[in-house]
């Protein structure tokens, strides 16, 4: 059936309108012949955005690793499944097929299932690009354990949150990481943040790096003689549809991340539809998606898309900066990369350094370009179309999130006409809604409000673990019977999407989410602090960057505040990482707030965007005379 592969525009509109007229049978449909089941589902979906609740394929059978791995192995088992392109370009690449692929899962497998973890179980994966990152997910996947991942850039407080807030049994870790010239001790990360998890049993360490490290007696475990002596073999656990299969934390805008919960079926068959359409795979195509792991796009659209279509996906443990600024096309070079698949950031980091590393390497392979996280600006669009692309690649630009589980509104290549900073057209199955502030839907064309999606498609996330009713509130209580996705969009004059942002008070940084609240929270322990907010302001390379207006008490007048700036961002990293490390600091003598008493965030986000012009009305405020100062004193 030809739905399932889509090459020009008219079979576009032609399978879209099929899917919004009757979505129950056209999901059928995919999920009947393009993946292999236990046992067939009673029924198609039922749902309820109200409560909210969503179920796909309710009462089938299946294990997704038995569509990743098992049903490739007659056809496919000496295919390359993971190429893995190590730190160090002097180290050699590892070529994995479904075969090997498919005994390490089992094995790993095994394992886990020694050490006493079973089905529904939680594991805590916090690893770098290696290799044994993509077999853990899968062998959590096989029997039937939750597994939760966690970005191994974040400090060990996010990782001992996360570990504590879905309850998980089992960490997997290395001794260490690279990252370019420099090494990180992950398990010393590990080590500090389990001492504020009672229930972790027991800790699987992968040798990395070869660093010294101490192993607590009973608890800590190295992962390859345990490998070594596991049995290849290992019947996959029978899932039902709805069962979870990962939890991934996500900012909030206030608070704890939110664990947001995927289920077994419906994220399969949705990441892999869209894997195959949005990026014109086909069988011997080599596909590179940069992400890490350890964010949704590397679960999706390096793991569980590629591997069920049964592609070669790169996985690469590096930066693009090293040893120079020429790596990525260097491995595309090498690799012979058809489709790549990366950030606006790392493009925008990248052009910066002109074209002279382009210009050295061979990247006649490409067909398909992608970008992911943020949306891209014009400059870099034309940047990579030109120079990447060479005019004769096609450019992605996907919106989606970690709550949809896939890609929802994207071109598809050789389809639909690009149009640069738009991500155009919506999904296959996807029905996006533009509303405005008193909930009512913008209908035509050449509008501006907030998007949202009217109708369940099988990559929902299905909750947040152990909070449904904070699921409820941030997603579906803000416009009746609708999923809200909390960015703003418009429409234009053909019906083509582009993402203005958030609307809260989540700001992206290099195409991570950052929630502000969390942040200001690690300023406002530091002992000198009286209040502070954080905005984002427009950042060359890194799309928005963050700015600080902190008010100190009065003991921290006198205080260095070169030293302060420097002890505010330690405490951040600490807490959070060194990913929400503020670009800008200015101590400020109070904050512009309303009568409430709230601060008044999108003044000072004027302010920082040198935008003072447009500030509005500001005698309302409770202190209108802070603004002005603090526009005169900004850094």
């Amino acid at each position: 059936m030809s739905n399932y592969h889509i090459k020009h525009l008219e079979e576009y509109y032609q399978v879209y309108r099929k899917s919004v007229r009757n979505p129950e049978q056209f999901w059928d449909e995919i999920a009947e012949e393009h993946f292999v089941w236990r046992k067939k589902w009673d029924n198609v979906l039922s749902w309820d955005f109200t409560k909210p609740e969503v179920k796909w394929f309710e009462n089938a059978k299946l294990n997704i690793t038995e569509n990743c791995l098992d049903r490739h192995l007659p056809t496919r088992g000496d295919k390359t499944a993971i190429i893995f392109e190590p730190n160090d370009p002097k180290e050699q690449a590892q070529h994995i097929t479904y075969s090997q692929l498919h005994a390490r899962v089992c094995k790993f497998a095994n394992v886990l299932k020694d050490k006493g973890i079973k089905k529904g179980d939680r594991v805590c994966i916090y690893l770098p690009m290696i290799p044994e990152l993509a077999i853990s997910v899968l062998a959590c996947a096989r029997i039937g354990a939750i597994h939760s991942v966690v970005f191994a850039g974040f400090s060990a407080t996010a990782l001992s949150t996360r570990i504590n807030d879905c309850d998980a049994k089992m960490v997997i870790t290395s001794d260490g990481s690279y990252r370019g010239s420099k090494t990180i001790d992950l398990k010393g990360i590990v080590d500090e943040a389990l001492e504020d998890c009672p229930n972790i049993d027991s800790v699987l360490v992968a040798k990395r790096i070869n660093s010294k490290i101490s192993m607590k007696d009973g608890r800590d475990h190295w992962l390859q003689p345990l490998l070594e002596d596991a049995h290849q073999d290992f019947t996959a656990e029978v899932m039902d549809a709805e069962d979870a299969l990962f939890i991934l934390y996500t900012s909030g805008s206030t608070g704890k991340p939110k664990g947001m919960v995927h289920s077994s079926a419906g994220y399969m068959v949705y990441t892999a539809y869209t894997f195959k359409n949005v990026f014109q795979y086909k069988e011997d195509d080599i596909y590179w998606c940069t992400a890490d792991i350890g964010w949704i796009t590397g679960h999706s659209y390096i793991v569980y898309g590629p591997l069920a279509n049964g592609a070669t996906t790169v996985m690469f443990e590096g930066v693009p900066s090293y040893p120079d600024f020429g790596r990525f096309w260097d491995i595309v070079q090498k690799h012979k990369v058809n489709q790549f698949y990366t950030a606006p950031t790392a493009i925008r980091a990248l052009a910066k350094q002109g074209t002279e590393y382009v210009d050295k390497h061979d990247l006649s392979s490409l067909k398909v370009l992608g970008t992911v996280g943020e949306p891209i600006n014009e400059e870099a669009w034309h940047w990579y179309n030109e120079n990447i692309g060479k005019k004769k690649s096609p450019i992605v630009d996907t919106w989606w999130q970690t709550e949809t589980g896939g890609i929802m509104i994207t071109p598809i290549p050789f389809s639909t006409p690009t149009k640069p900073t738009y991500a155009t057209l919506p999904f296959i199955g996807i029905q996006p809604a533009l509303m405005d502030e008193n909930g009512d839907e913008i209908k035509g064309n050449q509008v501006e409000g907030r998007l949202c999606i009217k109708y369940p498609w099988p990559g929902i996330a299905r909750t947040i673990w152990g909070d449904h009713q904070r699921y409820k509130d941030t997603y579906f209580s803000a416009y009746k019977n609708m999923y809200f996705t909390g960015d703003g969009a418009m429409r234009d004059e053909v019906g083509y999407y582009r993402i203005t942002g958030r609307v809260d008070d989540v700001i992206i940084v290099s195409g991570h989410n950052l929630g502000t609240a969390p942040i200001e929270d690690a300023i406002n322990e530091h002992q000198a602090v009286a209040e502070s907010a954080i905005v984002g302001f427009p950042h060359d390379v890194k799309g928005s960057a963050l700015y600080g207006y902190i008010t100190l008490k009065d003991s921290g007048e006198s205080r260095n505040h070169d030293n302060l700036r420097k002890e505010i961002n330690q405490l951040i990293t600490d807490r959070i990482g060194p990913i929400a490390k503020l670009d800008k600091i200015q101590f400020t003598n109070g904050l512009p707030k309303t009568r409430s008493g709230k601060i008044m965030r999108r003044i000072l986000r004027k302010i920082a965007s040198n935008e003072t012009d447009k500030l509005g009305d500001t005698s309302t405020l409770l202190n209108p005379e802070v603004v002005q100062r603090i526009i005169d004193e900004k850094l």
